[in-house]
């Protein structure tokens, strides 16, 4: 299977107008996009996964339940779509559109993990409204170790623990939305 192209963005977020592989993004520090995805539950809950122990960014943390590159030619929702699928085995159904996604925000981030490993990543944040019943996900071992819902409480208490991937940007504005949707 070829290894899955990335568009190269400028560091303003605008195309650069090339597409490389996810590696040579990482090893070269380019800016490109990812997506994360919020998904919360009637309790406003939020769904984070624990990374798989096999990761190789942040082994072990507790994320969203799902975030991922957005490839070359796909968009944020598409991405999002696909991630579900891939992450949590969560294939959306005609009981759910991509209507049912809010865009939130997006940030950027930098960050060197290791040598070859620097991280130039403008994320979109989307939240889905969805009672999920973790049992009924399945989670690709390679991508996730646990799932679980958790109160905003907890998720501040887990980032002040130091238990969570550290791109918690996210985490202010998942606040907000909640406030003004409550």
């Amino acid at each position: 299977m070829a290894e899955e192209l990335i568009e190269v963005l400028d560091e303003n977020g605008i195309s650069a107008g090339k597409a490389v592989s996810r590696r040579a993004i990482h090893e070269k520090g380019l800016w490109h996009r990812g997506v994360i995805i919020a998904v919360l539950n009637d309790k406003r809950q939020v769904l984070m996964q624990q990374r798989s122990l096999i990761k190789d960014k942040y082994p072990g943390k507790w994320d969203l339940s799902v975030a991922g590159h957005i490839p070359y030619g796909e968009d944020s929702i598409s991405t999002a779509i696909r991630e579900m699928n891939e992450e949590i085995n969560y294939a959306l159904s005609e009981e759910i559109s991509v209507r049912d996604f809010r865009y939130l925000t997006s940030f950027r981030k930098q960050e060197v993990i290791s040598e070859d490993l620097i991280e130039n990543q403008f994320y979109d944040f989307l939240v889905l409204n969805r009672n999920m019943a973790i049992d009924d996900l399945n989670m690709q071992e390679s991508e996730v170790l646990n799932l679980k819902y958790i109160s905003i409480a907890e998720l501040l208490k887990m980032k002040q623990e130091n238990l969570l991937h550290p791109r918690t940007e996210w985490i202010d504005v998942l606040v907000k939305y909640l406030r003004w949707h409550s």
